[in-house]
């Protein structure tokens, strides 16, 4: 009788344990959140489960257990943002866990963008894969880039052999993982290319599944010629286009948005595939050396130096920065540029042109050739990075409202409380959906998380991310609709994003209850021409 009671008892411990073990069929189970899957459609209440780095389950999953559960009841459950054009070059290293990106329900960065990228990306994925990182990471293979490895800073256009060779980088940069390629036509040296160069570039972006991402080369008085370009680039290479930073920028550009959008909406009647992307402010962010007429800054630093220190060419240099400000600022002067960074005198961060001139003549009024010779004596001593307070708000909210544009920070990742930023790199998720979907109702809260979604994963050809459905990568995000808000403000931009309570990153629990666990469960994204050496 003992050993049949013995029997029975380890059959029950055992019983229980098959039990046990079944019940724990996930990883994490989310219940009672509001399901915004990015498609678009309208919310709706159900449980999410996550197993294995995927997710597993959506619905009414009553019956099941898990390792870990989160209730999300009045909070929305959406796929984790992505952010379709940051600049994180440098910076992913030294920060993986990108904070100011996490905390904005960013789970995916593409980089690469405006032109530069890592010209080696096999060892830049190396680098990634070895230190492990919070968000996945994919790139784009920047024109700048190429052509300053073939030709340096000159100002010329390439012989055949030169092109020859651009091409052949960029078809190596395809198989070793670029989503594609971007150009910076405003920078140096991407200002002195053509048409033609960047079209032979694209052709072999585009064999290889690539998209087009372009920095045009004017965002002011030409933006439609600069618009119609990179439709004909499109046009001639079949590449799939991106417009990046999409803007009107300078005040007598002010409302041309509805200009810009119209030359877009016949380019896609048409049967171009192109759109766009924007961050939700009204001012941009960039280096000093925009300021300067292209010809000014070629062939190299001690080039620019040999200008800048001969009479006559500084005063040509003057005479054309001054030209300019006519459409730049609304007073004609330099009081809408601030400092973000400037390594030699740091004292000017955070302060205009206008009063940095003030203070260093010591004058409380000063003129637009005073300001002029500040900003070239800045450049002789390594330039700044910059803030320009150059568009309308009524711009920004329009482009916004168009069913073809994406959501994006146009950042680095910020080392907390270094320098003074563009609140862009903290905020720009939260801000939509704090500003212009609760507060100013410009859009629905599931037109803006398609926006961050699925639109930008689909673009860059992410085919398991972007939406929460069954076997696609659990990247989520969880937030409460109603204290989502961005806090990082041009005066103060160190300031995390507020209401955004966990986020996901291939079912790595990287925040959890607003703070970074940190976890690095990110990866690395490559493109459909990646091919394994």
């Amino acid at each position: 009788m003992k050993m049949i009671y013995r029997f029975l008892g380890t059959l029950l411990v055992f019983l229980f344990t098959l039990t046990s073990a079944t019940a724990q069929q996930y990883d994490l189970l989310i219940r009672n959140g509001r399901i915004v899957d990015g498609t678009g459609n309208p919310w709706y209440e159900a449980d999410l489960a996550i197993k294995d780095g995927k997710i597993a389950a959506i619905g009414r999953l009553a019956d099941v257990q898990a390792a870990q559960v989160i209730d999300a009841r009045r909070q929305i459950v959406a796929p984790g943002f992505i952010d379709v054009h940051t600049h994180i070059e440098g910076s992913i290293q030294e920060l993986p866990q990108a904070e100011n990106f996490i905390y904005d329900g960013v789970t995916t960065l593409i980089t690469g963008n405006c032109g530069g990228s890592f010209a080696d990306l096999k060892k830049f994925f190396r680098e990634l894969d070895s230190i492990g990182i919070s968000p996945n990471v994919g790139t784009l293979a920047g024109h700048n880039t190429i052509r300053r490895a073939v030709m340096r800073l000159s100002r010329r256009d390439p012989t055949p052999e030169e092109q020859a060779k651009m091409e052949a980088i960029m078809e190596q940069m395809m198989l070793d993982g670029a989503l594609g390629l971007s150009s910076g036509l405003i920078y140096i040296p991407g200002a002195y290319s053509k048409t033609e160069e960047i079209v032979g570039l694209a052709k072999v972006a585009a064999r290889y599944g690539g998209v087009y991402a372009t920095h045009m080369r004017n965002e002011a008085d030409s933006v439609i010629a600069a618009i119609r370009e990179t439709l004909e680039i499109g046009r001639q290479s079949g590449i799939p286009m991106q417009i990046s930073h999409f803007k009107a920028s300078g005040h007598n550009n002010w409302g041309r948005s509805r200009e810009m959008l119209t030359v877009i909406e016949r380019a896609r009647a048409e049967g171009l595939d192109v759109n766009l992307d924007q961050y939700p402010y009204p001012a941009s962010s960039t280096n000093l050396g925009v300021l300067f007429p292209a010809w000014a800054l070629a062939d190299g630093d001690s080039a620019v130096q040999a200008r800048l220190t001969d009479p006559k060419i500084r005063a040509q240099i003057a005479n054309e920065i001054a030209k300019n400000m006519a459409w730049r600022s609304n007073s004609g002067r330099m009081d809408y540029a601030y400092v973000a960074r400037y390594s030699p005198d740091s004292t000017y961060q955070g302060l205009n042109i206008t009063q940095i001139t003030a203070k260093r003549l010591g004058k409380t009024k000063t003129k637009l050739k005073d300001e002029i010779e500040t900003i070239m004596e800045m450049l002789l001593k390594g330039g700044a990075q910059m803030i320009y307070h150059s568009m309308s708000e009524e711009d920004v909210g329009r482009i916004m409202a168009s069913p073809l544009t994406m959501i994006a920070s146009d950042a680095g990742i910020y080392r907390f409380g270094k320098d003074v930023p563009h609140p862009r790199g903290y905020g720009s998720n939260a801000r939509v959906l704090g500003v212009y979907v609760r507060d100013k109702k410009i859009i629905t809260v599931e037109e803006a998380i398609r926006k961050m979604t699925s639109m930008p994963a689909q673009r860059f050809g992410l085919t398991d991310r972007g939406l929460l459905r069954e076997g696609y990568q659990a990247d989520v995000v969880i937030f409460d609709p109603a204290t989502i808000s961005d806090r990082a403000t041009f005066e103060k931009p160190h300031a995390y994003a507020q209401g955004i309570g966990y986020v996901i990153v291939n079912g790595g629990v990287v925040v959890a209850d607003g703070k970074h666990t940190g976890k690095r469960s990110g990866m690395v994204i490559r493109g459909r021409g990646y091919r394994p050496q």
